[in-house]
């Protein structure tokens, strides 16, 4: 997979559609987590999704539709940073495989070179490696399969393990997935609830006071699973745990 090689701190913001259907909440503390590291931020209204939907279910002449407007709409040298390894990934892999015979391909490669997930910009688009505040909580740190031969985990572990307070819970079986696949889930649901099952039991076998995640179809999906069993461990994005540590620091200012 492509890493990204545009830096900088004026950016164009992806919010994802999940985003912007369930988790503005998400949107937002990205947002001011980017604000607080001085970024000028863009935010192009005319964003709808990635494409990867479509790409995923093999509909690539649709994906392609999807993929062409994002490029429009994210035209430009800066960086993209989106909250999303999923969406990331996407535009630094898929968009290119759905359009490599297609007149935008160079368009497309262009954007891959800028396109960041959150976590992985801030340390290594921007070189921050340590955040203030303080979280004390435990928390369990979901891998998602997007994020696989990227910095992106890695990323957000440096992070997570400098905040004051924060101790992260070993996950058993990190590498598997949650079993969500977008359609995956639709089309095979006993694969995919039972896949879900492994991956809650190995997330809370740590006893966590939270599961974080770099990418809110992960969490949809297990999450919604959790809440039917009464499962009542929060889920949050590393976005929110960041913001939760600046802000205590900031009522200690």
């Amino acid at each position: 997979m492509i890493s990204p090689t545009v830096s900088g701190k004026r950016i164009k913001f992806m919010a994802t559609c999940l985003c912007d259907g369930f988790y503005g909440d998400v949107a937002k503390a990205s947002y001011e987590v980017l604000e607080h590291l001085g970024c000028e931020i863009e935010f192009p209204g005319g964003q709808t999704c990635c494409g990867q939907p479509a790409h995923n279910a093999g509909d690539w002449d649709n994906a392609r539709k999807v993929v062409g407007h994002t490029i429009r709409v994210f035209e430009g040298e800066d960086p993209v940073v989106t909250p999303s390894g999923s969406c990331a990934a996407m535009l630094r892999h898929g968009a290119m495989l759905c359009l490599e015979e297609q007149p935008e391909a160079p368009e497309a490669r262009a954007l891959a070179d800028r396109t960041w997930e959150l976590a992985e910009y801030i340390v290594h688009g921007l070189g921050v490696t340590s955040w203030p505040g303080r979280f004390a909580k435990k928390v369990a740190l979901h891998r998602s399969c997007h994020t696989r031969g990227t910095k992106v985990y890695d990323s957000a572990i440096t992070l997570l393990s400098s905040i004051d307070g924060l101790e992260l819970t070993e996950v058993g079986e990190l590498d598997q997935c949650c079993g969500f696949g977008g359609t995956f889930c639709v089309s095979f649901p006993e694969i995919s609830k039972n896949m879900g099952q492994l991956k809650i039991d190995h997330l809370i076998a740590g006893k966590p006071d939270c599961i974080a995640t770099l990418d809110m179809a992960c969490a949809m999906h297990f999450g919604g699973m959790m809440d039917r069993q009464k499962i009542e461990v929060p889920r949050m994005h590393v976005a929110q745990i960041l913001l939760a540590a600046l802000q205590e620091e900031r009522k200690t200012a």
